[in-house]
């Protein structure tokens, strides 16, 4: 009976999210034309408003700890739901993605993306990924943020385990700029696929910066060994402990989303 009651309590957040971005959208989007200010007020509004929704219909309250770069800089996040680019988003000053070239025809979605500077990349071959990525990111007229890197290149269930690609060095180096990684629990609440949410706090930690300068093999192993630990840690605070499953996929030569 109480997993129905919050089923039925998660589809009904759904539902009243997707109108709350329409009739949000009805409101900000023709100031956001005149001034991109606008947009940037336009999605963080709406985030912290599903993460205000979140905690009441459904349970699940959301904290963000350490210290939120206002800089321009590279995020490094652990990706594991919708929800945590909900948490990001809420937060950030002025955040920006790399995203799958096709969402910027998604409606709604795609224009606000586009006009807080989202880069939209063409998926294909990892080395013809990687130079349509930095192309963007050169040539795009994006105001200065912090641009959100996914180092996994996707979702990935809390128990699962993809390794971090090499885009987000090729980022580092290229651009000069400090990586902040992120740590996250989201995931164990808020799935990659299906309706049912669970209640409880999902968390999200800025770390510390790593700065311009270190090698390749140090920077990846740095950034991996702490987000993920970091995440690990979050995950048994809540309750949930990811590491056989990570494990096991290792331990068989396969990764898992």
């Amino acid at each position: 009976m109480g997993y129905a009651l919050q089923w039925i309590r998660s589809l009904l957040f759904s539902i009243q999210m997707y109108v709350m971005m329409f009739l949000m959208s009805l409101y900000f989007t023709p100031l956001a034309v005149l001034d991109r200010k606008w947009a940037y007020a336009g999605v963080r509004t709406y985030c912290r408003y599903v993460r205000w929704s979140a905690a009441w219909m459904i349970g699940l309250k959301s904290e963000i700890r350490g210290e939120v770069p206002q800089e321009e800089v590279l995020v490094a996040a652990k990706h594991q739901s919708f929800f945590d680019i909900i948490m990001l988003v809420s937060v950030l000053p002025k955040p920006k993605f790399i995203m799958k070239a096709i969402l910027r025809y998604a409606p709604i979605l795609g224009w606000y993306g586009m006009r807080i500077g989202c880069v939209p990349v063409n998926r294909g071959k990892r080395s013809e990924a990687i130079k349509s990525m930095m192309k963007a990111v050169k040539d795009g007229d994006a105001p200065a943020g912090q641009l959100i890197i996914y180092p996994q290149g996707t979702r990935v269930a809390w128990d699962g385990y993809l390794p971090y690609k090499i885009g987000i060095n090729v980022l580092y180096r290229e651009t000069g700029q400090t990586v902040v990684p992120v740590s996250a629990n989201v995931g164990v609440f808020w799935p990659r696929r299906g309706v049912y949410r669970k209640p409880g706090l999902a968390v999200m930690e800025f770390l510390d910066p790593i700065e311009p300068g270190r090698s390749t093999e140090a920077f990846m192993q740095d950034l991996e060994t702490r987000v993920e630990a970091e995440s690990i840690a979050l995950m048994r605070d809540a309750g949930f402990d990811p590491v056989s499953g990570i494990e096991a996929a290792k331990a068989a030569g396969k990764t898992r989303r």
